[in-house]
């Protein structure tokens, strides 16, 4: 006699692609829907550009005027990197923009003891970028030469689906001090800001059966948190408060409608010729790499948001000779920063549900618009931060879960799994706190050589959770029962086999294949 099985109690299956999205990849929203959706991907990059700026350009000695520039090079930049990648890189629908990874480097570069001469602090301004251009130029070399030979590729074929799971999981919580902290230096509009988008994105889509509330959550709560602060700001809410504090809550503290200019085109080489120094070369390579690999956990995610297949090997390779160019790119403007791909909107992605691709490449145009009118641009851009690190929260978290999705894949009841999984985890988060508080306490990292640019280098690869984690649980993968008959299954392998090689899945050609029949002529393999 046979019991029947109860359905309850059967595992959930596993899947190759996302379920619940709306519209794939390939798929495409209505036009108006489409560029509604794209204004709120070029909305939620804005703040990482807007914030990067915040941090590095008083240091280079500049002021509002040079900060709204910059915003707007590095705008025009993003957009032209997001086309390149999304036409000829993974393909995937991912913005390429501002990494907060080259915070460091260009510290490094401001605050170097040769620019302490200029006392003209627009001088010095242009001085510091030029030395950045420089390096950002040179460090490009890493990820084009990675990418186009085929090294890179090499590489991640080595990731399973147990090793991606710390990597992909902290490119999303190592941002972990970019959310609530932010979030609080206003709490009256950021706490709301938050309260609405969870409101809307999650709660209201089981009360009301309505498409628009959730998928356009972020720009409707933006919208009404940003008419509250600036109703705060009008009634004089913050006349007797801090200075930092006005700065943060008041919506017109940030000087950049007034410093921006109506039109400006932004230019190759516009800051004068590009200067090359050696250990702000190697600093900035650092910080390259690192920029590849997070780059790779989030181009992961965002096939699993986009409902596509996993992203074969030499696709990721491609990947990353693109973001290499990207960063190319940034040196030749001078945008005071490296490029990524961005992580918040891999986390808009599964907000809205859609994965579309032509809504990523809609959101570009959205970026050369204000990047070259820049008065307009300047008014979005001065959205309070504390609204800003309320998205973060959010579309962060949605970037983390990404890859703790990948456990389907593995087997949960193996001793094996759980040591990789919660020491390379642990490692990514406990590593990266103690250079951090080694800064604060002493003012430096804990790597004391002769050297101040490998000192500095160490300093950017081991503040990385993405990379830390990615590092520890590849190796524990390769290496740790690595000839045992179970290992294989265990860390999910035998799933991404068929996706180590394009041909080996027909879907691969359907998600991953180079525009206007270039695949034949620049074949993946």
């Amino acid at each position: 006699m046979t019991v029947a099985k109860d359905d309850k109690f059967v595992p959930h299956p596993v899947k190759d692609q996302f379920p619940g999205v709306e519209f794939c990849i390939n798929s495409n929203p209505p036009w108006a829907e489409a560029a509604v959706l794209a204004f709120q991907h070029y909305l939620v990059m804005l703040g990482t550009i807007v914030l990067i700026s915040s941090i590095i350009v008083p240091p280079m000695g500049g002021g509002p005027v040079e900060k709204a520039y910059m915003i707007q090079t590095m705008l025009f930049v993003a957009g032209m990197n997001t086309l390149l990648q999304t036409w000829f890189g993974t393909r995937l629908p991912v913005v390429i923009g501002g990494s907060f990874r080259f915070v460091v480097p260009m510290l490094y570069i401001a605050l170097s003891h040769r620019y302490s001469f200029y006392f003209e602090p627009a001088i010095r301004f242009r001085h510091t970028m030029r030395a950045m251009q420089g390096a950002l130029m040179i460090s490009s070399l890493l990820p084009i030469i990675l990418g186009f030979l085929g090294i890179w590729r090499i590489v991640v074929r080595f990731l399973s689906p147990l090793s991606a799971v710390p990597l992909v999981t902290l490119v999303g919580l190592g941002l972990y001090a970019q959310g609530f902290p932010l979030l609080a230096e206003c709490v009256e509009i950021g706490l709301p800001q938050l309260i609405l988008l969870v409101l809307f994105s999650q709660y209201v889509p089981y009360w009301y059966k309505s498409k628009w509330l959730d998928r356009f959550a972020v720009l409707i709560s933006v919208a009404i948190v940003w008419a509250y602060a600036s109703l705060l700001t009008a009634a004089g809410a913050y006349k007797t408060r801090p200075p930092n504090t006005q700065f943060s809550c008041r919506v017109d503290r940030s000087g950049l409608v007034s410093a921006a200019s109506w039109i400006k085109f932004p230019y190759p080489l516009q800051w004068g010729r590009p200067t090359i120094h050696a250990g702000d070369v190697f600093v900035m390579l650092a910080a390259a790499f690192v920029s590849l690999i997070e780059s790779t956990g989030t181009f992961i995610a965002a096939a699993r948001y986009g409902s596509a297949t996993h992203v074969p090997s030499s696709v990721l390779s491609r990947g990353a000779a693109w973001l290499g160019i990207g960063i190319l790119m940034d040196g030749l403007w001078g945008t005071g920063t490296g490029s990524t791909a961005s992580v918040e909107n891999v986390g808009l992605l599964a907000v809205t549900k859609v994965g579309s691709r032509r809504v990523v490449q809609m959101s570009a145009g959205f970026m050369f618009f204000f990047s070259i009118l820049g008065k307009f641009g300047a008014i979005v851009a001065s959205i309070p931060l504390p609204i800003i690190g309320a998205l973060y929260c959010v579309l962060f978290a949605y970037m983390s879960s990404a890859g703790l999705g990948l456990l389907q894949y593995c087997n949960l009841n193996s001793y094996r799994t759980k040591f990789i999984l919660g020491f390379s985890l642990f490692m990514g988060l406990s590593v990266p706190q103690y250079f951090n508080d080694y800064v604060i306490t002493t003012g430096a990292g804990p790597v004391r050589s002769r050297s101040t640019w490998f000192n500095e280098a160490m300093l950017v690869i081991f503040t990385s959770p993405a990379t830390v984690a990615a590092i520890v649980g590849m190796f524990l993968d390769r290496t740790l029962g690595y000839n045992h008959k179970d290992v294989r299954t265990d860390g999910g392998r035998h799933w991404w086999g068929k996706f180590k090689y394009f041909e080996r899945d027909v879907r691969s050609a359907e998600f991953y294949s180079l525009p206007y029949g270039l695949s034949k002529y620049f074949p993946s393999v």
